[in-house]
């Protein structure tokens, strides 16, 4: 057993090699890190956001007058903006105008919020439409994951075309732990966006969704590679993922991958892997594994 001192001693020796690791430059102990966005307050700030899209449904607030809570929102969240803000641009105080700025974005995601909830209500009217198990639309609002992947990325692309940094991306990360669906806030969804079970869906940040889209369980989206420039550095901003057209459908397990072009009316079946555009109407499957079984008489 250490004495008090033997142990003090040893424990300053250990803090201070680890103040050497913040002194590295390393972007994991950041020099601006007190203007970090806070985990704890955009998660709470994004389910205050789902109470005003599903009023109601979380046994707290009914779809009375929501001005106290919309007010509540908008301050949270400019202040969360201001935080990333400053934290990316290495600003540790950027004036009234970055302020006035914030809060701007924030009021807008509120005014996107009645045209979000028309989208959401043609998701939630499209997963009822193609699970023959769902009882009621309550019934999708409350349990499905992929209403609230769908619902809260919708929320982070507001935020991603308004080019705040982080928070959109803790967003959908958020939503990726709870639901196991991973949708970039960068991709484009369509209406009617219908994710069926939904563990293990990739989408990724340049992928595009048309209407009436349906997905299963286990389906990427993703880059079939990344290029690199003349330093060896990955090249960012391009177009590196598919667009999928309207009322295609997506079976389980499927990898659609680059910049392809999945026509209208398509169907992919589990499975598959795909590296090529397709036109529209086309039906594409993977051929079936065989099966080898062993009888007790064969042994």
């Amino acid at each position: 057993m250490m004495n008090r001192q033997q142990y003090f001693s040893k424990l300053n020796q250990v803090a201070d090699d680890l103040a050497k690791s913040y002194a590295d430059g390393v972007a994991v102990n950041p020099d601006n890190g007190d203007n970090l966005p806070r985990r704890d307050e955009v998660i709470s700030v994004t389910e205050k956001l789902l109470e005003l899209l599903f009023p109601g449904f979380d046994g707290r607030r009914s779809a009375g007058n929501p001005v106290a809570l919309m007010a509540e929102i908008h301050q949270e969240l400019s202040g969360q903006i201001c935080r990333a803000t400053r934290c990316f641009t290495q600003c540790r105080d950027c004036g009234k105008g970055c302020e006035d700025n914030c809060d701007e974005i924030a009021f807008s995601l509120l005014s996107c919020l009645s045209s979000l909830r028309e989208i959401i209500k043609a998701d939630v009217a499209a997963a009822y439409a193609g699970d023959p198990a769902a009882t009621g639309f309550e019934e999708i609002v409350l349990s499905y994951p992929g209403i609230k992947a769908t619902s809260i990325q919708r929320l982070a692309h507001v935020l991603y075309c308004a080019k705040v940094p982080f928070l959109p991306r803790m967003m959908t990360e958020y939503a990726h732990s709870m639901t196991g669906i991973d949708i970039h806030p960068g991709a484009k969804l369509g209406k009617g966006i219908f994710i069926d079970h939904g563990t293990g869906v990739v989408i990724g940040e340049t992928a595009q969704l048309g209407d009436n889209v349906r997905i299963y369980q286990g389906v990427t989206l993703g880059a079939a590679n990344f290029p690199k420039d003349a330093c060896g550095m990955l090249i960012k901003g391009r177009k590196r993922h598919p667009t999928i057209g309207n009322n295609v459908t997506i079976y389980s397990g499927a990898s659609v991958l680059g910049d392809v072009t999945i026509g209208d009316d398509s169907v992919i079946g589990g499975n598959v892997w795909l590296t090529e555009s397709l036109p529209a109407g086309t039906k594409i499957t993977a051929r079936p594994p065989e099966n080898h079984l062993k009888f007790a008489e064969d042994r």
